[in-house]
């Protein structure tokens, strides 16, 4: 593996505890209290437990581009919309309509 990609790679290891990946999650949960969907609710529609939902919201768990489309559909949410939301560097919004945290 070249030097670069070796970076590259590291770099993309780490994402998970990154302030654009926690920003993602924020626009998931976000939209997921938009909706009124509860954790568990939201897990019985994807066929995972709870925890599933518990820990990609925590930070503890990372998702791929499968489930963030799985995830927003369980949503009613448009995933395409969504991303390039977050491509747009748009902050969440919660369910009052006021920018949050991420």
């Amino acid at each position: 593996m070249a030097a670069a990609d070796s970076q590259a790679w590291r770099q993309m290891q780490k994402s998970l505890r990154s302030l654009e990946y926690g920003r993602l999650i924020a626009m998931l949960v976000a939209a997921r209290e938009a909706s009124g969907i509860q954790q568990q609710k939201l897990a019985e529609k994807l066929g995972k437990p709870q925890s599933f939902i518990s820990k990609y919201e925590a930070g503890q768990r990372r998702i791929d581009v499968i489930e963030f489309i799985a995830i927003t559909r369980a949503l009613g949410a448009d995933p395409v919309k969504l991303f390039k939301d977050f491509i747009a560097g748009k902050s969440p919004v919660n369910p009052k309509g006021k920018a949050t945290k991420a």
